[in-house]
């Protein structure tokens, strides 16, 4: 449930307030009883580990060549008519 509290409360409470958005709860801070900002937990990152599929990904090398490429490009560039 989220709780709204004026700006004053906020700063002298900000302590409990915070022990509160750690349990998951939002908070709304309120100036004159018009919202002002959020407390609210903040979502943990996620780690990116790069070389994180080697090992797992196959691909065949013999799909790399010239041709190959010119014929992306050309799909980019319109320069293909499309498959029907």
């Amino acid at each position: 449930m989220t709780e709204v509290v004026n700006i004053h409360a906020a700063k002298t409470h900000l302590s409990r307030l915070l022990e509160r958005v750690e349990q998951g709860e939002t908070i709304v801070i309120a100036r004159a009883g018009k919202p002002v900002a959020e407390l609210k937990p903040v979502t943990p990152r996620v780690e990116i580990v790069f070389g994180g599929l080697k090992g797992l990904v196959e691909y065949d090398e013999d799909m790399f060549t010239p041709e190959a490429d010119a014929e992306i490009a050309a799909m980019f560039n319109d320069e293909l008519e499309p498959e029907r």
